[in-house]
């Protein structure tokens, strides 16, 4: 039997089925991202809370296009994966330490940086 028709492959144009890893991953992502665009819109003042809202998460969606994401636009390093995602989660916890949410910070750290490692461990496998 040839090897890509081996019942453990998924067919050809397909993807296997999404884990709970996957979607908690998507999750931390996107609440990264809206972490923030509300400390862009909540830690500056009137007219650079504007920019910074909506650059800061254009910035880290930007690098996790390019870097992260299953369709990447630059194939990197899985190390170099891992930084930028651990980056961006750095960023958010940052963000929330910043505007003086300290528990909320280390908690969405935590939680991230552990589903992070799991979904990188099963991306090598």
């Amino acid at each position: 039997m040839p090897e890509s028709a081996t019942p453990s492959s998924a067919p050809a144009g397909t993807r296997p089925a999404l884990s709970v890893v996957d979607v908690l991953a998507v999750l931390c992502e996107l609440f990264a991202f809206g972490t923030l665009a509300f400390w862009g819109f909540a830690a500056w003042p009137f007219p650079w809370n504007i920019v910074a809202g909506i650059v800061a998460p254009v910035l880290a969606i930007l690098l996790w296009a390019l870097f992260v994401s299953p369709r990447a636009v630059i194939v990197a390093h899985p190390f170099l994966r891992a930084v930028v995602e651990l980056l961006v989660y750095v960023s958010a916890t940052i963000a929330w330490w910043s505007v003086g949410l300290v528990w909320v910070g280390l908690i969405f750290g935590v939680i991230a940086v552990t589903v992070g490692v799991i979904a990188g461990r099963r991306r090598l496998a």
